[in-house]
């Protein structure tokens, strides 16, 4: 069941490309949008109809509300054994540029930042094998000792994976080790587009979607939260950029356990798919829009800045996002496959870029419960 519905004469809009009147004769009644539906608004080009839809559900949900969190980003290495091919930030062991912190390097980077006013630390790393399961507890300790009153989320369903497999543990077991040291969410990476075919051609040392799925089943009967999100602008089809979509809300009807959406847009350079062009900004808020209409069991959707440039996430939030992510102060991921965004944004920039857009900044918590500043 979707969480809206109003009468089908709430919303009188012309569009360009008629075949979207009975797809928005389903969004203003409330019915569930199926697989058909979107591969029709993929293949629409009435990007202004389609947005128009999307801006509808996200103002019923939200008003004029635009969400955003005072984060810090923590990558804690670089060294990786999966070395997935639209990869730009991992690197083998010895390798120019690998690193890995020490945990007294981590407390340093915190110490660094430890003056702003940091509500959650978005902790994400490679697999590397240097690194024991002890490590990954102190790693947490650390953060929590350091941050105490800070969200820790921490580790993707495939580093959740590898820490399960170091450690000789079931995967609840791992995450009621995890939790016990401070994990209070799970990142949504590590799905990139569920398809075994993707899968292979592009990360086939990952883990399949069915145990990224596992996973997050686990984590969220655990009591952890967790984002989703969806890498595009590779080589996918858009039949698998909808199935991606639907196995997220057939799971999010089950537990209810992710908080948000994130469409991550690929960028390519420096990866070994650096032939494919960067996304377009059509595509980057057809993705955002389409998300907002097929994942109506899902609360909010972000329009992520670091990927889309800060610019294009403002016309987002017109677009059906509701949240522009945060103020993440260094991120690196990204960046070294060639984002031209901001490293980080202030939280004075974060308000100006909502409200310069027509919405209400409102600073949240990783739960979203509202900043008390």
């Amino acid at each position: 069941m979707t969480m809206w519905s109003q009468s089908k004469n709430d919303m009188k809009y012309s569009f360009l490309d008629k075949s979207l009147y009975e797809i928005k004769d389903k969004v203003v009644s409330g019915e569930r949008l199926g697989f058909e539906d979107g591969i029709a608004l993929y293949k629409s080009n009435d990007i202004v109809g389609v947005g128009h839809l999307a801006d509808y559900v996200r103002r019923k949900l939200h008003g004029k509300k635009a969400f955003y969190v005072y984060n810090q980003h923590l990558n804690f290495t670089n060294i990786c054994l999966n070395r997935c091919l639209f990869c730009a930030f991992s690197r083998d062991a010895g390798e120019k540029d690998a690193f890995a912190l020490s945990i007294d390097d981590v407390r340093s980077r915190l110490m660094e930042r430890i003056n702003e006013p940091v509500r959650e630390l978005h902790v994400v790393g490679g697999l590397n094998s240097s690194l024991s399961f002890d490590y990954y507890i102190e790693l947490l300790n650390t953060i929590k000792e350091v941050r105490p009153d800070s969200t820790i989320k921490a580790f993707t369903a495939v580093e959740i994976d590898y820490i399960a497999g170091i450690g000789g543990l079931s995967i609840e077991e791992t995450i009621a080790e995890l939790k016990k040291a401070g994990l209070e969410m799970i990142p949504g990476g590590g799905a990139e587009v569920m398809s075994d075919r993707v899968r292979k051609k592009l990360f086939p040392k990952k883990i399949d979607s069915n145990r990224w799925l596992e996973i997050m089943e686990a984590s969220h009967s655990a009591g952890l939260t967790s984002n989703a999100t969806m890498l595009y602008g590779h080589i996918e089809t858009l039949n698998e950029r909808v199935d991606h979509l639907i196995k997220l809300r057939e799971l999010q009807d089950k537990t209810g356990g992710f908080t948000a959406f994130i469409p991550l847009a690929f960028h390519s350079k420096n990866t070994k798919l650096s032939h494919i062009p960067s996304t377009t900004a059509f595509d980057d808020l057809k993705n955002i829009a389409l998300a907002r209409l097929m994942l109506d069991n899902f609360s909010h959707i972000k329009a992520y800045w670091v990927m889309i440039g800060e610019r294009l996430a403002q016309v987002a939030l017109s677009f059906g996002a509701d949240d522009l992510d945060g103020t993440i102060i260094e991120e690196k991921i990204t960046h070294m496959a060639g984002a031209k965004s901001a490293k980080g944004l202030s939280r004075a920039q974060m308000e100006h870029l909502i409200s310069s857009a027509g919405f209400t900044p409102v600073e949240r918590d990783s739960f979203y419960r509202l900043s008390d500043k």
